[in-house]
């Protein structure tokens, strides 16, 4: 797609790689398809059509990903940003949260440690090196304890790691508990979980909570 900028040249809005692959292949002409006055992009729209573009013709790195969050939420706000990428309002602001991480933390990600967990960290401990320091000492737990880690460091900062593992090892010894369910109601705990961009354990646990604490 392209749309006339002056009298002899045009502005490519969409198509950069077809348009590359076109040239390898050595062809004469191209057809494009000219938007007119009342189809055509501002140029902040233009780059939000193209990374949409890019990110549905490719896998994006969490990185990349970030980096397209942030620019469409600028441009066209968070909202029309989250459908354009085909997330959840909830996945977004997690995203958003990944732009403030330093990237001394940001290189754990994906392999070592999850997004969540590395925005976590940076919001509980500022000091980037200290930071970085646990970050290197939680690797090794699993999804679980690790995630219990986290909660413990985030209401008491200055706890030794032994302590904090220590309590989330606890913790989780109190928490498990199985729950058999019939089919119809673990396919609408799987839709409920879905919805809200959640683990089927974390919606099952947000549940419980919530009657709970109605209680």
């Amino acid at each position: 797609m392209v749309q006339k900028e002056s009298k002899n040249s045009y502005l490519l809005m969409s198509g950069q790689r077809r348009l590359a692959a076109l040239k390898r292949l050595g062809a004469k002409k191209i057809p494009v398809l000219l938007l007119t006055n009342s189809t055509k992009y501002d140029l902040d729209d233009a780059k939000a059509a193209s990374v949409v573009e890019n990110l549905h013709r490719n896998k994006m790195n969490t990185k990349d990903m970030t980096a397209a969050c942030v620019f469409l939420s600028e441009s066209v706000g968070k909202n029309k940003a989250a459908q354009s990428l085909g997330i959840s309002q909830q996945t977004l602001k997690k995203y958003l949260g990944f732009a403030a991480v330093p990237d001394k933390l940001k290189q754990y990600v994906p392999k070592e440690l999850s997004r969540d967990d590395v925005i976590r960290l940076c919001q509980t401990i500022p000091n980037i090196p200290k930071a970085v320091k646990i970050a290197g000492k939680i690797i090794p737990l699993d999804q679980k304890l690790r995630k219990r880690y986290l909660y413990h460091l985030a209401k008491s900062p200055k706890s030794s790691h032994l302590k904090l593992l220590k309590k989330a090892k606890a913790g989780l010894l109190q928490q498990k508990i199985n729950l058999e369910l019939s089919k119809g109601n673990a396919g609408k705990l799987r839709s409920l979980a879905v919805r809200n961009d959640l683990e089927v354990t974390e919606m099952a646990a947000k549940i419980m909570s919530d009657y709970l604490k109605r209680k």
